[in-house]
């Protein structure tokens, strides 16, 4: 099949082309035009979606997971619609968006009595089954090891404002880009005790600022501390503060240990 690897097709018009079971990857439509298009069995990943707009589509099966800001169907924004129902299903979710020091430090003692639930099912499987992908998503331990980055960006890095917040066992997101110094290491294998090692250190890290925190109502204080990247993540951001960081590895535990479990259950024992 042909392949359009670092190709400039900007402002084509495909017509009664069949593009079934083709790859795009890294791939720019901002601005696409798609008209009378089957788009059965599609599978979106990693995208950016902001102003897009169907009409006239006819949708018998469709799933969507990922952050939602609005999401108008038939005329009615059904986020608050989802978000209430999911804190009805979930009644720890409420707790992922403290509001104060105490507030923060009970969230994170929540996901700990959630995650010791989800490891101890884990501990239940094999452990070659723990290194095994559902559905092209991460592996269990792959997961965790993501979290490790999570933390030692969002805490580390820019909390701490420790340049070199790494450990080997690391894993960024599949769409990062390769930083120097930086562990990326997508075929190591460790064991789930190594992993877990490493994220109680981690744990601990974050409990210590935790400890140490107040609701600081100043910008140079407790939670309204503003702070900055010392890696190479994260450069960009301005204005950010230590409440909004700690919301961030909040907001990736609490949905990284949903999808651990979702997938938990399609390994076999």
């Amino acid at each position: 099949m042909t392949d359009f690897t670092e190709q400039d097709l900007a402002g084509s018009t495909f017509r009664r082309v069949d593009l079934s079971g083709s790859t795009f990857d890294g791939v720019r439509l901002a601005g696409a035009d798609l008209r009378d298009a089957d788009l059965s069995d599609l599978r979106v990943r990693a995208a950016w979606l902001k102003g897009v707009r169907m009409t006239g589509v006819e949708v018998p099966d469709m799933e969507i997971h990922g952050e939602l800001g609005r999401l108008v169907v038939n005329g009615v924004d059904v986020v608050p619609l989802v978000e209430a129902e999911l804190d009805r299903r979930m009644p720890e979710r409420a707790l992922m968006r403290p509001t104060d020091a105490a507030g923060f430090r009970e969230a994170f003692a929540t996901l700990d009595r959630l995650w010791a639930g989800t490891v101890e099912r884990a501990r239940a499987l094999p452990p070659e089954r723990l290194h095994e992908q559902v559905d092209g998503e991460w592996s269990f331990t792959e997961t965790l090891r993501h979290l490790g980055f999570a933390h030692a960006c969002w805490v580390g890095g820019i909390v701490l404002a420790d340049p070199s917040p790494w450990h080997p066992l690391d894993l960024p997101w599949d769409e990062a880009p390769t930083v120097d110094g930086v562990p990326w290491d997508r075929d190591v294998r460790p064991s789930l005790d190594e992993v877990l090692g490493v994220r109680a250190q981690r744990r601990a890290t974050a409990q210590a600022v935790l400890d140490g925190l107040t609701d600081g109502g100043s910008a140079d204080e407790g939670l309204a501390r503003e702070v900055s990247s010392a890696t190479p993540f994260m450069t960009e951001a301005s204005g950010l503060t230590v409440a909004q960081c700690l919301k961030v590895v909040l907001n990736e535990e609490w949905e990284h240990r949903l999808y651990a479990e979702r997938d938990l259950a399609e390994l076999p024992g």
